[in-house]
């Protein structure tokens, strides 16, 4: 008499053969860190405040801190960050403790199990718009920065975790810190030959941000982090080129104003459009202008100086080993546009931690992490 296999046991063979052919996504699922955060690492786009390194591996650029006396109160000597320390990434990483620094995508290096705690893209002097910056050279733009991230790291990404990326995603920070230089390196640079009116450009600006951020959604991205751009008409640079101007210019700074009031409103108005995303706005602006306004109760004595020895040429960069001043960590600028690592301190402790909507929107950086 032939034996009979029941029904159930034959649900259960097939459901055994289905698991085995499809991968798990468990291992996606990482342990949650002593204080509770779920954040794995961070991928960082941008221009030079936030590239660590990107700019050295480009040939024929002019944005390049490969030399000292950027990086020299860094551990590894100059890195191609654009201080004299930690920018605002690494301080940032060091408050989420991230066990190293985010390696630059460019970095022959950064592949394999390098990548699982994150990838920098960031390029200095490009911008939002393709063609920010295209004075200085090649450089990447915000465009170019998201198809490599799809293209290269995330194929390798998915199969370090083993896992979709969709999965894994959810447990990374997006950092964007774009769109200073698509006004000092296009805007102003081109308005008498377009006729673009200032709030137009901006508007315009915004919304093509808005497009780059939805595709980063649609790969997987759920935490956001979005920097301001800086006050840069207070910076050395620029007063140097306007030396009629008493103080800040403040034509540049209201094009940051504007700016960065679209870009907290971006945050409320594009969240519907992207389902169970987070986005944080940092006011780095408003950081840096309470420093102007009241210096000695910051720790700073100098906010009007380069503290580096800045070449003539462009009044933006250090000289090739030139000198520095004595008391870097009462700087504001190192060189004629870019923070010290003190001020890159504070702007990271505060990203982190402040409970003051105005300097971090709608909520902070660590409340971010936990979610």
């Amino acid at each position: 008499m032939a034996s009979k296999t029941s029904p159930s046991l034959l649900l259960l063979l097939c459901f055994s053969f289905l698991a085995f052919l499809i991968p798990c996504n468990c291992c996606c699922k990482e342990p949650e860190k002593d204080d509770g955060a779920k954040v794995k690492g961070m991928f960082v786009f941008g221009s030079s405040l936030v590239d660590n390194g990107n700019n050295n591996f480009i040939q024929n650029i002019l944005a390049k801190a490969d030399y000292l006396p950027y990086g020299v109160d860094f551990p590894r000597g100059p890195s191609g960050r654009f201080t004299n320390g930690k920018n605002v990434i690494d301080l940032l990483g060091d408050q989420l403790k991230l066990p190293s620094y985010i390696p630059p995508f460019l970095d022959p290096s950064t592949k394999g199990n390098k990548i699982v705690n994150g990838v920098n893209y960031a390029s200095g002097a490009s911008g939002i718009l393709d063609d920010t910056g295209s004075l200085a050279g090649n450089v990447i733009s915000l465009n170019q920065q998201i198809r490599e991230f799809e293209e290269v790291t995330l194929p390798d990404l998915e199969k370090q975790l083993g896992c979709n990326s969709r999965d894994s995603l959810p447990h990374y920070l997006f950092v964007v810190g774009s769109g200073g230089n698509d006004y000092s390196l296009n805007y102003f640079l081109t308005r008498s030959m377009t006729n673009v009116t200032l709030e137009d450009f901006t508007v315009n600006l915004t919304n093509i941000l808005s497009l780059q951020l939805k595709k980063l959604y649609s790969l997987g991205a759920r935490k956001f982090v979005l920097m301001s751009i800086n006050p840069s008409g207070c910076s050395p640079m620029v007063r140097a080129r306007q030396p009629e101007q008493k103080g800040c210019v403040e034509e540049q700074n209201k094009a940051a104003l504007l700016y960065n009031a679209h870009l907290t409103s971006l945050v409320d108005l594009i969240k519907p459009q992207m389902p169970a995303s987070i986005l944080v706005f940092v006011n780095t602006n408003k950081m840096i202008m309470d420093i102007i306004a009241n210096p000695a109760s910051k720790g700073f004595n100098d906010t009007n100086n380069a503290c580096c020895e800045v070449d003539d040429g462009t009044g933006t960069l250090c000289r090739r080993g030139g000198s520095t001043c004595a008391t870097r960590s009462t700087h504001l600028y190192f060189d004629g546009l870019h923070p010290t690592e003190a001020v890159n301190v504070q702007i990271a402790a505060k990203a982190y931690a402040s409970n003051l909507t105005s300097e971090v929107y709608p909520i902070n950086v660590k409340q971010l992490s936990l979610i």
